[in-house]
């Protein structure tokens, strides 16, 4: 039965409302539930007239489990904003009475621990999940539609589907961005439709409602877990299990529907070719619902699925089949396109009619769907061997946060680690249970395990939609071990046990914290933030103390050298608004807080280097940062820096647009932060205004095409390379047409993994693993000039470490600087090649932005 027809496009906006109602008009032809309430007598509105918010979404799924046996809610947590991430859970009123332990069953299969003795415990299941970015908001209307249809109708194929079936729908993955977009769309909406593309409507402003709360993609996050949302997404993954995952997105207005498979050579080679299969034949299902309606499609171009940190290939390596969607938007009402004008209306029945054909062809191939997910988890089902047992053996740079923060990211993708209670060695590096743990290859995750750690340089095809890399050894900066076997009597199943809080002993003149833990920087802040003195050490040195004193409250008598690298802090226990007892309890307090190690020491003598009252120990400045955003910037970028500044650092950060600098008196920030963008809309007197706060002693922190704009405007005296003078690396003489593609695949950096040597003497490299493992993902290198500058980083001359960048770049960059610190009267620019945030996944090179704040004003 055909549900859906195409209408002619109608210039006013109750006619282009009232065609949504055809989707609702679909059920007058079946036997339906009229107890039901519908979305439109919901809203008092027909659906798409107006862009709904997510509350709106929420109370209807509420309302129609209220009236339904078939539906019940679950929740995946909530959004950085606290809006609840509701899925309404439909079903048969049978399944609905055994849903806890359908659920039990689902989140045991990838262990092989499904015994039940109750019945019906193992339907398929089906995740149909929209609008992961914001401004992409036909799916979660098309999800409202879906959640009445399947619970109104009694048509047979729907009550066999119900029979075996749980249907998972989430209409919103992305409610803070959602809402944000929604606002603007129905603020710019008049009586009459304007398809222009130059209207209001179609534009947002900065940042747009793609993104969520810290303005990041969340559909990039799904193995990163930098965000609640995602979180609590994962958590609901695992939790049901799927067999199936339809991800529902919208794509540039003048394209027309796609669906997977994608590309079939940039398709991961860690996914079994299964998947693909049945990818190929769900596709026939989408192909005959767009048909019958005359929509026009496209697969196998363009998207891929390599990437597993996206809704649609999330799955593939957790057992179950994903299938992106994408639907030409209409970015509002209604858009001009060359394919005719996109409307919203037609949009939510475009996305009606695959979420039709994702259910008829899940629930026709769901012998083969449930075959696929058992054989996926059956070879992994092992369980662990007594003795020695092979897996990686993993140390943190930064420590205990950096590897509790590796561990909470494996746990929630349910890989389970073992934790050390002795210091193991292993090829001359010395893990210990507080900075180490081991990680089994052996167990159900091991696909994913091996996805997280992958660090392959060849590839079939060239081109990536996202980045070609992500390997976690490298955004962490782990120290590892790959085939490591250490003995069973080394290893736990549980932690060490609970940190406590230190006690110094009283004869103590000063506390040390070394640098290179990661939690350094915010006890730091922390401390700033109370008053408290703190320094600096610009070279390293190391401290007689008494053993065990960190815990110990009193003195012992043997002594152990401890070494602190340049950077390490000082706590001065006299200080004028602090007695030394009041300093200590402070200190305790946030060491315990942060798990951060800190040493005692009862004399200001050192073993080597300086002594603790030497100059070059340098007293820290409080921080006052300014972010500078607005819609010349990467609004990706603008997140992370605020993300960083705002929840790592916990520092009260501004952020002001570019067209509102020229009022602000900027000698009230210490610091500068510019992430990448190409600043054109800064006019000339801010710029004037940028270049005088440097001269006068403010510190300018950039990156990427920023570099680009302070170079133009005579700020930044080193000089960028960009994308137009790096392409012209490639020879493209006697090239065919047809292989202009590939030269933009090779051309591109969609994200590879390269390798900086630092300057271990310069501040912005203090406390940092050295070679120091960055994400590259944009052309952009530095000239090698007479003019004056210090090169705190260069890029190995042998720099790829995983992902692909082609021979022309590692050529060029190999060598070069990648961080440089510039003198500019009495203040500093600190010019960054490379986003060293990336996605806020990249916890090994972060301190650099924290190095910029407590120590380059200072020098």
């Amino acid at each position: 039965m055909t549900f859906f027809i195409c209408m002619p496009f109608m210039a006013s906006a109750s006619d282009i409302s009232a065609d949504n109602t055809r989707i609702e008009q679909a059920l007058l032809t079946e036997d339906i539930n009229t107890n039901l309430t519908q979305p439109a007598e919901y809203l008092g509105y027909p659906l798409g007239e107006w862009h709904l918010r997510h509350d709106q979404i929420n109370h209807y799924l509420q309302l129609l489990a209220s009236e339904s046996d078939r539906v019940s809610l679950d929740s995946a947590g909530y959004s950085e904003e606290r809006r609840e991430q509701i899925t309404a859970v439909i079903t048969s009123e049978k399944n609905q009475k055994n849903l806890d332990d359908i659920i039990e069953y689902r989140s045991n299969i990838k262990y092989g621990t499904m015994q039940t003795n109750r019945t019906n415990q193992n339907p398929l299941v089906v995740w149909l999940a929209y609008s992961i970015h914001g401004d992409e908001a036909s799916g979660a209307h098309a999800a409202l539609a879906l959640s009445h249809y399947l619970a109104a109708t009694n048509a047979p194929w729907v009550k066999e589907l119900l029979d075996d079936t749980v249907i998972l729908l989430t209409p919103t993955q992305n409610p803070d961005g959602f809402d944000r977009f929604s606002n603007w769309a129905n603020n710019n909406k008049g009586q009459v439709i304007v398809t222009d593309n130059n209207h209001r409507e179609h534009n947002q402003d900065w940042p747009g409602g793609r993104f969520n709360h810290y303005l990041a993609d969340l559909n990039r996050d799904w193995l990163f877990l930098r965000h609640p949302a995602s979180q609590g997404r994962v958590a609901f993954f695992h939790k049901w299990q799927p067999h199936y995952v339809g991800d529902f997105h919208e794509m540039w207005h003048q394209q027309s529907y796609f669906f997977q498979p994608g590309v079939p050579d940039r398709v991961n080679p860690l996914t079994k070719p299964a998947n693909q299969a049945l990818s190929n034949e769900l596709a026939a299902f989408h192909r005959q619902a767009l048909d019958e309606v005359k929509q026009v499609y496209f697969s196998g171009q363009m998207f891929d699925d390599f990437f597993y940190g996206k809704g649609s290939t999330y799955p593939d390596i957790n057992g179950a089949v994903g299938i992106l969607f994408e639907q030409a938007s209409s970015r509002g009402q209604a858009q001009d396109s060359p394919n005719g004008v996109v409307t919203l209306a037609e949009s939510i029945d475009n996305q009606f009619a695959t979420s039709i054909s994702s259910l008829k062809g899940a629930h026709a191939l769901r012998k083969k769907l449930m075959k696929y997910q058992t054989d996926f988890f059956s070879s992994n089902i092992k369980r662990y061997r007594e003795g020695k047992q092979s897996g990686r053996l993993v140390k943190a740079h930064g420590g205990a946060t950096h590897i509790n923060e590796l561990v909470s990211i494996l746990a929630q993708h349910k890989i389970s680690v073992k934790y050390l209670n002795t210091v193991i060695e292993d090829d001359d590096i010395n893990f210990t249970p507080q900075d180490s743990v081991f990680i089994p290859d052996s167990q159900p995750q091991h696909d994913l395990l091996e996805a997280l750690f992958d660090k392959r340089t060849e590839f079939k095809d060239e081109t990536f939609y996202d980045i070609s890399t992500w390997n976690f050894e490298s955004a962490l900066s782990l120290s590892l071990i790959k085939k490591a076997k250490p003995s069973a009597k080394y290893l736990s199943d549980k932690p060490n046990g609970k940190v406590t809080k230190a006690t110094y002993p009283k004869d103590s003149v000063a506390l040390v914290i070394d640098w290179q833990q990661a939690a350094a920087a915010p006890l730091l802040q922390q401390l700033l933030q109370q008053g408290v003195i703190v320094k600096y050490a610009q070279k390293p040195f190391s401290l007689n103390v008494n053993s065990g004193n960190r815990t110990a409250e009193k003195p012992q008598t043997s002594k152990q050298a401890i070494k602190f690298v340049a950077g390490s802090l000082q706590i001065p226990l006299k200080q004028q608004n602090f007695t030394a007892i009041e300093l200590a309890e402070i200190v305790a307090t946030l060491a315990q807080q942060h798990q951060v190690d800190v040493v005692a020491s009862a004399s200001s003598h050192a073993a080597t280097g300086m002594d603790l009252g030497s100059d070059d120990f340098i007293k820290v400045k409080p921080v006052t940062p300014l972010i500078i955003t607005g819609a010349d910037t990467n609004a990706s970028e603008t997140g992370q820096m605020w993300h960083y500044l705002d929840k790592t650092l916990g520092i009260a950060t501004t952020m002001v647009n570019t067209e509102r600098l020229v009022s602000l008196d900027l000698s009230a920030y210490s610091h500068i932060f510019m992430a990448d963008g190409p600043y054109h809309l800064i006019s000339d007197a801010t710029s004037r205004k940028l270049g005088q706060y440097v001269t006068e002693g403010g510190t300018i922190v950039a990156q990427k095409r920023a570099l680009v704009w302070l170079n133009k405007r005579n700020i930044l005296n080193s000089e960028p390379k960009t994308s137009r003078e790096l392409n012209n690396l490639f020879i493209t003489s006697g090239m065919d047409y047809g292989d202009q593609s590939k030269l933009k695949a090779r051309q591109s950096i969609g994200g590879a993994i390269v390798a900086l040597k630092l300057d271990a003497t310069h501040p912005v490299a203090f406390g940092l693993p050295n070679p120091l493992p960055v994400m590259k993902n944009r052309e952009i290198s530095f000239n090698l000039t007479s003019t004056p500058f210090i090169v705190a980083a260069k890029y190995e001359n042998d720099l790829l470490i995983s992902g692909y960048l082609a021979n022309e770049y590692q050529r060029a960059f190999a060598n070069t600087p990648a961080m440089i610190v510039e003198t500019k009267g009495k203040g500093k620019i600190v010019a960054l090649a490379d986003n060293l945030l990336f996605r806020n996944i990249w916890l090994g090179s972060e301190k650099v932005y924290a190095n910029a704040l407590y120590f380059v004003p200072s020098q």
